[in-house]
């Protein structure tokens, strides 16, 4: 599977390292796969690049916000 098919990352994946929300995935070419925050993906991803291929959502964290019941 590529990166370009690999289903959207959820609220529920978690980062490796920390806990946070995942924004990055990494799906190794050995095998396995490595999930981000924005933070560990900047910080891994440079090193990981020609080892697997990257999914990052982190523009997503720049997205506008859609309305929400406090705008009404």
């Amino acid at each position: 599977m590529t990166a370009a098919l690999a289903p959207a990352l959820s609220t529920a994946d978690r980062c490796d390292r920390c806990g946070a929300q995942a924004y990055v995935r990494a799906r190794l070419h050995a095998g396995g796969e490595l999930l981000f925050c924005a933070h560990h993906g900047r910080e891994h991803v440079p090193a990981l690049a020609d080892k697997a291929e990257i999914l990052d959502e982190s523009d997503r964290l720049t997205e506008p916000a859609g309305p929400t019941a406090l705008d009404h």
